[in-house]
């Protein structure tokens, strides 16, 4: 089988960002099927290109790259320009690259139109993959305010559900919000998957200080929609009771890293400490070390359909997961008794379990078996690889 997979931000372990198609495809050609990947060069990934279009191979994947440089950074209009030139060389690629079946893998949303173009222009048999539910996110948290781009985007995302043989989401909440406007569209929860053997064995990489720390670890944006804002003031609150042994330790780039940092140093917060990015292999070990996962999000209810890689990886590693969703996530652990929900912002409650945890008045030591076990049950790479193929195969072979 021919699959022609179009996602902006294709990044393999040696990056610091998801590797989920990564993972997916290589899982795909070890079966005998052809994998080309249509992409761009993400700030957070590893791919490197010396021409504007260039064609790489990476463990047997034909990576296609459109060699513009996505950075969450970016101002509004820079980095709706990288989609519109992604837009327009990924369609390109939509109506001459031959495949049996065509994915595209939101966001942002515009990656579904080389999709509807290799539908439409081409009649390929075509898979949408939501990574979100948007617009509907962007609009709730009121970042996108105008009318008719609302009304537009709206229809767009319409479209991109009609047109699709199949949908694939990240998440149960994802499937529920979908089939609540859309009952006849088929859709499949193929949530992110975690590398069982990377995080689950013990890593090799030296974290020095840290291995002898009581800490808390967060990785990945540090911005506004995750509710960064949070861990500060939970750090604050740790320092005013005393417990400043207790550290909040981030790991990733996003636009509130400067100033959440210098606030931390204004306020003399020892216990907050924020770290540049690195690859994924390397982050292994300091998950594995960590008392707890934070995986915060801003309390707007369509967030709670959302799926952290942090989540999946986190729990595959061992460690118990503190989110703050009422959604699927909540519902998960609770079920497995694999982690705590606290309620969004409540960053008191947030220090008194870390306290409680640091202190073992909390054992979360069949918490840290029990995740494990769960996480190679249902979230390993393979298998949902496996999953996602079959909902492949069924759609080619549909009349």
């Amino acid at each position: 089988m021919k699959i022609l997979y179009f996602y902006q931000y294709f990044s393999t372990p040696k990056g610091s960002w998801g590797t989920r198609v990564y993972e997916f495809a290589r899982n795909w050609v070890e079966q005998g099927h052809e994998v080309t990947v249509v992409t761009s060069i993400y700030s957070k990934s590893d791919l490197v290109a010396n021409k504007f279009l260039e064609t790489q191979y990476i463990d047997g994947i034909k990576v296609k790259i459109v060699n513009v440089i996505i950075d969450n950074k970016q101002k509004a209009l820079k980095r709706i320009w990288t989609w519109l030139v992604y837009l327009f060389f990924s369609s390109w690629y939509a109506l001459f690259l031959s495949a049996d079946i065509v994915i595209a893998s939101s966001g942002p949303i515009t990656v579904g139109f080389p999709g509807l173009v290799a539908r439409y222009f081409r009649k390929r048999k075509f898979v949408f993959e939501a990574r979100d539910i948007w617009p509907q996110t962007v609009i709730e948290m009121g970042m996108l305010k105008n009318k008719l781009l609302q009304r537009f985007s709206y229809w767009f995302e319409k479209k991109c559900y009609k047109a699709s043989s199949h949908v694939i989401t990240l998440s149960s909440g994802m499937v529920n919000d979908i089939l609540s406007r859309f009952p006849e569209t088929k859709v499949t929860s193929v949530p992110n998957s975690a590398n069982i053997v990377l995080f689950s064995n013990p890593s090799s990489h030296e974290i020095n200080e840290w291995r002898d720390r009581k800490y808390a670890i967060y990785t990945g944006n540090i911005g506004v929609v995750n509710n960064s804002e949070w861990l500060l003031d939970t750090a604050v609150e740790l320092t005013k009771r005393g417990r400043n042994d207790i550290y909040i330790l981030l790991i990733g780039e996003g636009p509130l890293k400067t100033d959440l940092a210098n606030k931390a140093g204004q306020m003399g917060i020892d216990n907050f400490i924020i770290m540049s990015l690195i690859s994924k292999t390397d982050l292994v070990a300091y998950i594995q070390h960590a008392m707890v996962s934070l995986v915060p999000l801003q309390s707007f209810p369509i967030l709670s359909t959302s799926s952290p890689n942090k989540f999946f990886e986190s729990l595959a590693a061992g460690v118990p997961v503190i989110q703050n969703t009422n959604g699927w996530m909540k519902d998960f652990l609770e079920k497995h008794e694999i982690g705590f929900t606290i309620e969004s912002d409540d960053y008191r409650s947030l220090a008194n379990v870390l306290i409680q945890i640091a202190d073992k008045e909390i054992d979360i030591t069949k918490m840290q078996v029990t995740a494990k076990t769960i996480a190679a049950k249902e979230f390993d790479k393979d298998v949902l690889a496996e999953k996602m193929l079959c909902v492949l195969k069924s759609v080619v072979n549909t009349n």
